[in-house]
């Protein structure tokens, strides 16, 4: 059975693409078959898993709009999982949506045609509350929630606590929250120590026992066109998101 996960936090730089990208290479090193849907204009995720963004072919701008299938989308990658790319005419395609019927399911009536078996879809979502987002999560079974362990994260973490809810309440009552991922972590700061402390004392089992490290490799590996798997593969990051990928198939 598929496994739909949204990477989506609505504040950026907290190590959403990051952590999508990593993510799919791990599960795929550990036997598992891995689409990722880049649903970010930017199209971090396509040139971070190594996709020219630019090239010809079909993305998920088509693919919301109903002018290409999935199979005519997803494309290998070299890390071993399929990737439907992005890139700046997603833009575009958030305009033309928003006078169409049921403008926030496309993502999930896509889906339900997918052309083989995969265990696990992964949507890298931007980091904004749009109806790109809404379309990610509406499509998911499940949001994993990447953040920084800081102040301002905790203020961001709340409004999409709200957001999630919302669309509990609507179009997507199934919708749960697989797990809140820290990400850039700092043992020497010791606010990154108080934060974590809270989330771990509101949120209990469903902040992953993993946690991501602040690596270099890690931050180095994007601009490469590679996860860090493939990058420097002894890396701290790399061995992080393995185990993420471990705790996420153990639960």
């Amino acid at each position: 059975m598929t496994e739909t996960l949204a990477i989506t936090n609505q504040k950026g730089g907290v190590g959403k693409t990051t952590t999508c990208v990593n993510l799919a290479a791990s599960l795929t090193r550990l036997g598992k078959r891995v689409l990722v849907i880049d649903m970010d204009p930017q199209g971090n995720a396509t040139t971070g898993s190594g996709a020219d963004k630019h090239a010809d072919g079909t993305t998920s701008c088509e693919l919301l709009l109903g002018q290409a299938s999935l199979a005519d989308s997803a494309r290998r990658v070299d890390a071993g999982f399929d990737l439907v790319p992005a890139n700046g005419d997603l833009t575009v395609a958030e305009v033309r949506l928003m006078e169409e019927p049921r403008r926030e399911y496309r993502l999930r009536d896509a889906l339900a045609t997918v052309p083989e078996p995969y265990d696990h879809v992964l949507i890298d979502c931007p980091p904004s509350l749009n109806l790109l987002t809404v379309n990610g999560l509406v499509a998911a079974d499940g949001v994993v929630i990447p953040m920084q362990c800081e102040y301002y994260a905790l203020e961001g973490l709340t409004a999409l606590m709200r957001t999630i809810e919302s669309i509990q309440r609507g179009p997507n009552p199934n919708l749960r929250i697989a797990g809140l991922l820290r990400t850039m972590f700092d043992p020497r700061n010791r606010l990154s120590g108080d934060v974590s402390e809270q989330l771990t004392g509101h949120f209990g089992e469903r902040v992953f026992r993993t946690v991501i490290p602040r690596n270099i490799r890690l931050a180095e590996a994007p601009s490469f066109g590679q996860p860090a798997l493939l990058y420097d593969a002894s890396s701290r990051g790399a061995v992080a998101y393995l185990a993420l990928a471990g705790e996420m198939l153990r639960r």
